[in-house]
């Protein structure tokens, strides 16, 4: 026997809790399935050692999207985020250090660069101008380049007007800076602007987060600007922290969802897709079990909804293709550990919690290490320098670690998503650790003594623990080609997929990646609106 709803959604990650809160909201009754016996997808809190508790996949806030949180109300549901003391905190090789944030950057830069200091308020307004057209475009279908008549062509029309009107707003000059950050390396942009080679990799290191690229790739400016445009608790560009780890966030979503009277299944991995006369029509789990529904919404991979879920007869070959070339693969290495004291840096000795502890610690002194990082890892599988950006959440939030102890996680760049040669990550997934670790000891001796535990989550892993296909926390990389209208694909940028009835809102729709909330919110929009256009027809 099969249940029937009017929307199932595969994947009770962010995205998917968004989704069904707003379409519940709206009267539909809504079923959201989840492999995983927690839900959250990404987005999760677990115990990893004994009293020790840490977000396990992403780990910070800035980009979760202010409106989402008011319209779901999260604080009501016991969301708290607290914004780090320091941005980021950046230990040299030479003794010194370099310290970003609000109120510091500036006179920080200054010890370096009185030419880069001179900049950096003209550089700032610039980003921060690009980021508002960005921040005004996130909760917006994009334009989407489709075959059809005039209804559809003057719809879509509008669209590209109300987005034309949002650049046109920008000077000369900031239209000519959107172009470069779509277009440039990061590396190229930032050589314009700065001199210190400290000072370029402050804000060079946004551009290779979670991206198997150097900075001197074409493209990975856009990717330093993805991750500007987030906001914490009013404050534009912030970084904060959930009380609770980024499980709290999800948490705070189905608390919300069930309250709209959304149902939440988990331990329901899904075997495919029903389609019947050209329509998606539910879901069968993989126990057997039918869901039927008026609409499917897709919240995984666009890899593994079109290659394993849906029929192959049921897409159209030239889409079908096309998705399976769809670029994925982040250069990341993910890790958690439990830590019996602070670290105590030989750039800022001391091992009681200061400023920089709450900051995003982050060893990465140059373009150039960035870019040797990327090529050792291009050639042997991780870079035997690697980047390790590291951040000690128990510093503002004393619920994930016993008194006196403290929790850290380790967001590393870069390793190979798939190994080359044959070789798996299970043979050499404790190696690179080891090499994460003493690359932070490097910094902070004694670091290593000071583990107590540890959990590690190579390409691999993250691909089979949350369905990152190659690692890829974006669902796809953050490319001209693969962003804004042609996100997935021109032509299906609506979060409409080509077969009738299935929707998708994940992060491989616009606008990518990241903690936003953003895709589950424009394809509610999307699914709303369809519902509303079928009901006007059969009234």
């Amino acid at each position: 026997m099969a249940d029937s709803y009017d929307v199932v959604i595969i994947g009770a990650g962010h995205n998917g809790l968004v989704c069904a809160c707003y379409l519940a909201a709206a009267g539909l009754r809504v079923k959201l399935v989840e492999q995983r016996s927690v839900v959250g997808g990404a987005a999760v809190t677990e115990e990893f050692r004994p009293g020790f508790r840490n977000s396990v996949a992403s780990y910070t806030v800035s980009l979760l999207n202010p409106k989402i949180i008011r319209d779901l109300d999260l604080p009501r549901h016991g969301l708290r985020i607290v914004e780090r003391r320091l941005a980021n905190f950046f230990p040299l090789p030479d003794g010194q250090y370099l310290k970003t944030g609000e109120g510091v950057t500036r006179a920080e830069i200054a010890r370096f660069s009185s030419h880069d200091a001179e900049c950096y308020e003209a550089y700032a307004a610039e980003i921060e101008a690009i980021a508002d057209v960005l921040r005004d475009l996130t909760l917006q279908q994009p334009p989407n380049l489709i075959d059809g008549g005039w209804r559809a062509a003057l719809s879509e029309g509008w669209r590209a007007l109300s987005t034309g009107n949002r650049l046109r707003r920008l000077s000369m000059t900031q239209r000519r800076a959107l172009l470069d950050l779509f277009t440039k390396s990061a590396g190229v942009y930032l050589d314009g602007w700065f001199e210190a080679d400290c000072v370029k990799a402050a804000f060079g290191f946004d551009a290779i987060v979670g991206t198997f690229a150097s900075p001197y790739t074409p493209n990975t400016a856009y990717v330093l600007l993805h991750h500007v445009f987030g906001e914490v608790n009013g404050k534009k560009g912030a970084w904060g922290h959930a009380i609770g780890g980024m499980g709290a966030i999800t948490q705070a979503m189905a608390s919300a969802a069930r309250e709209r009277g959304v149902e939440i299944e988990v331990d329901a991995p899904v075997r495919e897709v029903i389609v019947e006369k050209g329509r998606a029509v539910g879901i069968v789990l993989k126990d057997g079990r039918s869901v039927r529904a008026r609409v499917v919404a897709s919240n995984v991979h666009p890899k593994l909804l079109f290659d394993r879920l849906v029929p192959e007869g049921a897409l159209p070959p030239d889409f079908l293709a096309r998705m399976r070339r769809w670029r994925s693969g982040s250069g990341t290495f993910r890790m958690n550990v439990a830590l019996s004291e602070l670290p105590s840096f030989t750039a800022l000795p001391g091992r009681e919690p200061a400023d920089h502890h709450t900051a995003g610690i982050i060893i990465a002194p140059s373009l150039a290490y960035m870019d040797r990082a990327y090529d050792d890892a291009k050639r042997g599988g991780w870079s035997r320098e690697p980047i390790v950006e590291m951040l000690i959440p128990s510093t503002l939030d004393d619920t994930l670690a016993p008194q006196d102890r403290h929790v850290a996680s380790l967001f590393c760049q870069h390793v190979q998503p798939a190994l080359s040669g044959g070789r798996s990550w299970d043979d050499h997934r404790e190696e690179v650790a080891d090499l994460m670790i003493a690359t932070v000891d490097r910094y902070a001796p004694g670091f290593q003594q000071s583990v107590l535990g540890r959990q590690i989550l190579s390409p691999l892993d993250l691909e089979r623990t949350f369905g990152l296909v190659s690692g890829d926390i974006f669902h796809g990389a953050l490319s001209l080609d693969q962003l804004f209208s042609a996100r997935p694909m021109l032509g299906h940028a609506d979060y409409r997929a080509p077969l009738p009835g299935l929707y998708m809102c994940g992060s491989g729709t616009h606008p990518g990646g990241g903690v936003t909330g953003a895709p589950g919110h424009n394809a509610a929009q999307a699914i709303l609106a369809d519902i509303g256009r079928r009901r006007s027809r059969r009234a």
